[in-house]
């Protein structure tokens, strides 16, 4: 079982370094958002006479595109921790994994799940949810 988990682990390891040298690679080149901004085109510059929606909507796409990568990557990255501790957990047997690993397993599934009740809040049009209290710190961020 264990070593099934393994090869899950390796194969998102090697998904998220790719994902995040399509993001480097993204932020980097000449349409990275540091290009961008110095080419000194401002926002306002869509609208008014002779609107240019087409750059508008160029703009909006480049940055969900760029918003959902970095999501990915952090989503990845907590994936493939929770699998990590899942494995060890496998291994030495749950009640042997130190308690702050149980806690951030527990933490990292948490936040997993509510990103995925909260994508499909979105996927249906309802509105975000509220932000729900934590224990430890107060208001938990949800993104």
């Amino acid at each position: 079982m264990a070593s099934e988990l393994e090869r899950g682990v390796g194969a998102l390891k090697n998904f998220q370094s790719r994902v995040n040298t399509l993001l480097a690679t993204f932020e980097s080149g000449a349409a990275g958002k540091g290009e961008i901004a110095a080419q000194g085109v401002p926002r306002s510059s869509f609208s008014g006479p002779g609107q240019f929606d087409e750059a508008e909507g160029f703009s909006k796409q480049y940055d969900r595109v760029h918003t959902s990568l970095i999501s990915l990557s952090k989503s990845l990255a907590d994936q493939i921790e929770l699998l990590s501790i899942g494995v060890h957990a496998a291994d030495v047997g749950y009640d042997n994994v130190e308690e702050d690993q149980r806690y951030r397993f527990h933490t990292i599934q948490t936040r997993l799940e509510e990103q995925r009740e909260e994508r499909e809040r979105q996927d249906r049009g309802e509105a975000p949810a509220a932000p729900r209290q934590d224990a430890t710190s107060g208001t938990k961020d949800l993104g």
